[in-house]
């Protein structure tokens, strides 16, 4: 398989499901278990990890060739970290679903149908990848001021990952984790904390953000950018001391807010349903 340029997590019916692009065959694959995860209805991800290892056994044993045209990727998991895990794309997925009894197949047949076809269009228009994201966060209740805060930094946050790349940073493992050294010092909590505070699993730690939290990961994320470049860092070790110094400038922007608003930035706060938004500090 080709090198893998592009990653997104697409969302059928509320559950998260990780994708991954591949440039030379030009086509998305899906992590399975994710797709498995939301036929079954399975809140959690290890039970439906299990369905799945399961129905591969059966399916290879009745000589079912949709198995052996599933590929490992690796893809971030809850605790941040990247592990391999099967991924089919949205033919072999097609054929998968025949094999799980599930009220909802046909819907997701559908939806696989159309999100397996939209980095084509995005190719060619950028700016429909864009409003995507805006009709996304826009139906899952964001305000405007939240939506282009999310944007925003989201922004800043490739202009880092961009420079990482430029400069001897691999991908994956060390990018995850110059990325928690960066959240844990402005924050005091790491990415896996920061989401158990916030009862997510699967879901996106900064689709759950407050508007503070926002600002203050996109300040951390920014000065850590201007840090590496003033000092020129070059590999994992430079820029894990440039993250300690950009999350710190955050860290401390964060700790005078905090003082002089009374309110605290990172808290248990989401937008799960039914969760209260709580903002004063206690």
């Amino acid at each position: 398989m080709a090198k893998k340029q592009n990653k997104s997590i697409v969302i059928f019916n509320n559950q998260s499901v990780r994708r991954e692009w591949d440039e030379k065959e030009e086509k998305w694959y899906f992590s399975v278990v994710d797709i498995i995860q939301a036929l079954i209805q399975q809140a959690d991800y290890q039970t439906a990890r299990k369905y799945w290892n399961k129905l591969k056994e059966r399916l290879k044993k009745e000589g079912n060739e949709s198995v052996s045209n599933c590929h490992q990727l690796k893809f971030e998991a809850a605790d941040g970290k990247f592990y391999l895990t099967d991924a089919a794309d949205v033919e072999t997925l097609l054929r998968l679903i025949q094999s799980v009894p599930s009220p909802k197949a046909e819907p997701i047949k559908l939806w696989l149908a159309r999100v397996g076809y939209e980095r084509m269009q995005e190719i060619s228009d950028p700016e429909k990848a864009l409003n995507r994201g805006r009709d996304y966060w826009r139906r899952m209740g964001r305000s405007q001021k939240w939506i282009q805060q999310r944007m925003m930094g989201q922004e800043i946050r490739n202009k880092l990952t961009d420079y990482w790349k430029d400069n001897e940073v691999k991908e994956k493992d060390e990018f995850a984790i110059l990325t928690n050294i960066i959240h844990q010092e402005w924050s005091d909590l790491t990415v896996n904390q920061h989401k158990n505070l916030k009862k997510l699993k699967t879901q996106n730690l900064r689709d759950h953000m407050s508007d503070a939290e926002l600002i203050f990961t996109a300040l951390a994320e920014l000065s850590t950018t201007n840090v590496a470049k003033k000092n020129q860092a070059k590999g994992y070790d430079e820029n894990a001391v440039s993250a300690k110094k950009g999350g710190g400038v955050a860290k401390r922007a964060r700790k005078d807010y905090e003082l002089q608003t009374g309110q605290k930035v990172v808290s248990k706060d989401n937008f799960l349903p039914g969760r209260k938004r709580v903002k004063k500090l206690k």
